[in-house]
């Protein structure tokens, strides 16, 4: 019986060994060059293990094959292809769209019912939401708001004197402070409503927005579950769920609309254009659930705070290194205000060119979403090549290494502003700078979060002098466990009133 049992046990990892390297002869069968896999983790054991983070893996590959096109990789038995081309990008992004529609990522309506948002949604429920969520965020609308993020940025103005006067030494965490200011624009403009989070400690957003951003062993379980065993997931759905972030976006959905049908009030905000897709569902080819538009709520809150709060502090986190940078910028600053009476308005911040060249190198050389993905909607050849893909293979745009080749950017790691004049902009491929991806699934929000980054960081450095100090942590260390880009222990600087 102990021979038979070790018999079968055996029989059983060679069935699971020969299952989980059944598909790694994808690539060496299409010519597509990449490293060699192993067992069960493919080339993702690093990723798996927390050493590196998704975007650095990629970094690692994109490196080892500079004279190629694309580089054939494996999660686990998952065959992935890593473009290294930027002509294929384009057609990927937008020539051949309409075959690479999606993102390949998956909604799981039951384990979890906020998964359902424009990142995730296929193309046969994104395109019709899409067009109609886009009118939020126009040009037009943004000039609308503006005047609430300038509200906001003399609170925050307001709140970051406080803290200098009562920290002897100027020293703050400013990963946390732009959180707080990006959370109350976003509360203010997306949801309607005072959210307060610089002044208030406890507020329940900030502290939503934390919740969710920070990966604990709970939530590594749920996702390697998600990924490895989708069908699984589903199965132990009222396990995975959670209730806390559900709750909450969708408490606040309903209470700020009963309260606006109730008073007739009209804030031509995101929620009024929710208010407006429930009023008319028959204008959209999709069910509208109370999960399906809470989902974009979460979506913008989260998107919007965190990407924008990052790129704030990554800024800072530069121009604290490079003083006549931060002058430059601030005589900008400095000369837009007196010409207008002291004044900010949309048009103003628009034209700012030298703020718009920090803004654009901070995003180059810090991208917050470090990888895009699309998948491969019909068998695919690329053009050129002999290179034929199959149907639902996963493309991986690796950003951060774009933005970081030396092909495209001399000199990548050094912060240089003068790489985004007009001229140096026009002499580089347009498939250089994927800060907010491109074609038609592009970022929503990237018109909103540029105002939003620039208010902020004018309000800044109008009124304070931003330096390193003992705790500033040079060079930058990426946190591996963050799914965008983080620094691993915070950015520490010091701050002088001017």
């Amino acid at each position: 019986m102990i021979i038979e049992f070790f018999c079968t046990l055996l029989l059983i990892i060679l069935i699971i060994y020969y299952w989980s390297i059944s598909t790694y002869g994808y690539w060496r069968e299409r010519n597509v060059p990449g490293p060699d896999p192993s067992p069960l983790v493919g080339n993702f054991k690093d990723v798996l293990m927390g050493k590196k983070s998704f975007g650095r893996w990629l970094d690692d590959y994109y490196a080892q094959y500079p004279n190629d096109k694309f580089i054939g990789v494996f999660i686990r038995r998952q065959p992935l292809l890593i473009i290294r081309d930027l002509n294929i990008l384009r057609d990927i992004f937008i020539r051949d769209f309409s075959k690479f529609p999606d993102r390949g990522l998956k909604t799981f309506e039951h384990a979890e019912p906020l998964s359902q948002h424009l990142v995730n949604l296929d193309h046969t429920k994104w395109r019709p939401l899409r067009h109609k969520l886009s009118p939020a965020f126009t040009s037009g609308k943004l000039k609308e708001m503006f005047y609430l993020l300038v509200e906001c940025g003399d609170n925050f103005k307001d709140y970051v004197t406080k803290i200098v006067n009562k920290e002897s030494d100027g020293i703050i965490e400013v990963r946390d402070l732009t959180a707080r200011f990006t959370t109350d624009v976003i509360g203010t403009c997306a949801f309607g409503l005072q959210l307060n989070a610089m002044a208030d400690e406890e507020s329940e957003f900030r502290k939503m927005g934390k919740y969710v951003f920070n990966i604990d062993w709970k939530k590594l379980i749920r996702f390697r579950i998600r990924e490895a065993a989708p069908w699984l997931y589903r199965l132990l759905a009222p396990i995975m769920h959670d209730s806390v972030v559900t709750n909450f976006f969708t408490n606040i959905m309903k209470d700020t609309i009963e309260y606006r049908r109730a008073n007739k009030v009209v804030k031509h905000d995101f929620i009024d254009l929710i208010m407006e897709l429930q009023d008319n569902p028959d204008k959209i080819d999709i069910k509208l659930t109370d999960t399906l538009l809470t989902s974009q709520l979460f979506v913008f809150f989260l998107a919007g705070f965190e990407t924008s709060s990052t790129t704030m502090s990554n800024a800072l986190y530069e121009l604290a290194q490079h003083h006549d940078y931060q002058d430059k910028l601030r005589d900008e600053i400095r000369g837009v205000l007196k010409s207008n009476d002291g004044r900010l308005s949309y048009e103003l911040v628009k034209n700012m060119k030298f703020m718009d060249m920090i803004f654009k190198e901070t995003l180059r050389k810090y991208p917050p979403a470090t990888f895009l993905i699309r998948r491969a909607d019909t068998n695919y050849t690329f053009t050129d090549t002999n290179v034929t893909i199959r149907k639902d293979i996963r493309v991986m745009i690796p950003v951060m290494a774009i933005h970081h080749d030396p092909a495209v950017y001399k000199d990548p790691e050094v912060f240089n502003p003068d790489r985004f004049t007009d001229e140096e902009i026009a002499a580089r491929h347009p498939m250089s700078f994927l800060a907010f991806g491109d074609g038609p699934r592009n970022c929503i929000g990237a018109r909103f979060a540029n105002h939003q980054t620039k208010v902020g960081l004018i309000k800044l450095l109008e009124n304070f002098k931003v330096d390193v100090c003992e705790k500033t942590e040079i060079p930058y260390e990426v946190n591996p466990r963050s799914f965008l880009l983080a620094p691993k222990n915070g950015i520490y600087l010091k701050f002088s009133k001017i």
